[in-house]
């Protein structure tokens, strides 16, 4: 059997669109003249499955074993070449580095005031889309050729260029502070999920007050302020104050919004931005907004002048599909939710292309949607997913809930043997990651002593009572983060009215949900 491997070679070659692969050829065909073994190694691996250098020889006779290394380096090479020469006046920063480095060269040959010209042109590309970085690329070089174009008003020039490189410097010092902070608020994000009580609160709290550079709002760039908000956004999350996290999470998108040139040079940031937005409409039940947002992730290929790669466009699939779920759950739709993911061709390997963080995400909320649609069994099977990951310390919060779901989707199957196995293994579970808090442990003991009521009415007082007590929980600042996790509530009610869940959700979206037009179908 031949043996197969990861090649980077091939994953760039299946990473190409059509349009790019005949760009390639031809390019490679310039570049080759006699010598057709690039050209031959690049189809030979468009037609692979998987990577395997035994058939690539088997296939191309004229290739010796020894010079394969080589030749995989030089066509990964070519490659590259060519696709910078494909999105070169379609890619933004492609386009201000090509114009930096014909002043390079222009330099080179001592054609200062070409040079110069070249600058001009990369500065006020890069100024328009506020690339900081580009822009102090550029201001370096600006002071090179300040000593080879000498006038009159050369000093005016200089004092300009260094009081520029100076204010690009600072902006540049301070987005660095932003994004460290958001960083490490987002890793603890992802660790732990919502934060659990006033002590995390208040570590997340001092933390960002303690971290937080001083700054003047209305004298930030664009640039800056987009930092500004996509940090307020993901702490305001985590503390899971959605209203404030909705108030930044527009203005994060205005400032898109109002900078068009900013969406056709950082896509992918516009895409996290509308996203945010989506999460945030959907968390407080603002239907339409949600319904907006979410259009416009769906429409940003769309978007007149912009180009989008690979990275984004993998983006733009996973909020669309998230969302899709999220807005079955806001009407409380669970088949047609149902009926939407079994209509996406290839579902499994694109939860399989999906990071560890998402891949959680999505099996959860699956989870959610085949338990609100009454299909028990489905559900156990993506909680599973979850539960039997080696890796727990991505979303301990997400672990924790799909155990407790776990438990329940049991009892709804009849599957009673089990139960005390699986509370027992959900205690030590809970109480290992921390936490087993007051709305876990209601659910736990009502479990635990659901099998020993017998009648009918003694089941319903056992429902009557959890919902009670839960229901106390919903005005507690840190216990009432169970709920955006899994409505109980909800079942509970539908094990009292003997309706399903399904039901039940359904009849509290339609008083809930803030809809000022009928929903659509997707």
């Amino acid at each position: 059997m031949p043996r197969e491997k990861s090649d980077a070679l091939f994953n760039l070659v299946k990473s190409l669109t059509k349009n790019e692969k005949r760009y390639i050829k031809i390019y490679a065909a310039k570049m080759a003249g006699r010598d057709t073994k690039t050209l031959k190694l690049f189809d030979t691996l468009q037609l692979q499955e998987q990577f395997d250098d035994e058939e690539v020889l088997k296939l191309n006779p004229d290739f010796q074993p020894s010079q394969l290394s080589n030749l995989k380096a030089e066509t990964y090479k070519t490659i590259l070449q060519a696709l910078r020469l494909y999105h070169d006046g379609k890619v933004i920063d492609i386009k201000i580095r090509q114009l930096i480095d014909y002043s390079q060269l222009l330099f080179g040959r001592c054609l200062y005031h070409q040079a110069n010209d070249q600058l001009k042109k990369a500065k006020k590309i890069a100024k328009k889309h506020d690339n900081l970085e580009l822009l102090l690329e550029i201001g370096k070089m600006e002071k090179n050729l300040s000593a080879h174009i000498i006038d009159n008003l050369n000093q005016q020039r200089v004092n300009k260029i260094v009081a520029e490189v100076i204010d690009i410097n600072e902006k540049i010092n301070f987005i660095n502070k932003i994004t460290n902070l958001d960083a490490k608020l987002n890793s603890i994000y992802k660790k732990v999920g919502f934060i659990r009580d006033q002590r995390d609160h208040k570590a997340a709290q001092d933390y960002l007050m303690r971290s937080l550079p001083e700054f003047e709002y209305d004298k930030l760039s664009n640039s800056e302020k987009l930092h500004v908000h996509n940090l307020y956004v993901g702490y305001h999350f985590f503390v899971q104050d959605f209203e404030l996290g909705n108030q930044e999470a527009r203005k994060l998108v205005s400032v898109f919004e109002n900078n068009p040139s900013m969406i056709i040079s950082k896509p992918d940031f516009y895409a996290t931005a509308l996203n945010k937005l989506a999460i945030s409409e959907s968390k407080l039940g603002n239907f339409d907004q949600f319904i907006e947002a979410v259009d416009k992730i769906q429409k940003l290929s769309e978007y007149p002048g912009i180009v989008l790669n690979e990275d984004v466009h993998s983006k733009i699939h996973k909020y669309y599909y998230l969302h899709q779920i999220n807005r079955y759950f806001m009407l409380g739709e669970f088949k047609e939710g149902i009926q939407m993911l079994n209509r996406i061709d290839g579902l499994d390997k694109f939860l399989q292309n999906l990071d560890q963080h998402s891949s959680i995400i999505f099996y959860y909320k699956i989870a959610c949607m085949h338990f609100g649609n009454s299909d028990f069994h489905q559900s156990i099977t993506w909680l599973n997913r979850i539960i039997n990951m080696s890796e727990v310390d991505i979303r301990r919060d997400i672990h924790c809930f799909a155990r407790i779901l776990n438990l329940v989707a049991h009892y709804e199957v009849g599957n009673m043997d089990v139960i005390d196995y699986y509370i027992r293994s959900t205690y030590r579970f809970l109480a290992k990651k921390s936490d087993l808090r007051l709305y876990q442990q209601y659910i736990l003991g009502f479990l635990k002593n659901l099998y020993k009521n017998e009648t009918e009415e003694d089941l319903k007082t056992e429902f009557l009572e959890l919902r009670d007590k839960l229901l106390t929980l919903r005005d507690k600042p840190y216990e009432r983060r169970a709920f955006i996790y899994f409505d109980i509530i909800s079942w509970l009610e539908s094990k009292i009215r003997n309706i399903s869940v399904g039901a039940v959700i359904r009849e509290k979206a339609l008083d809930s949900l803030k809809v000022s037009r009928q929903a659509e179908p997707v």
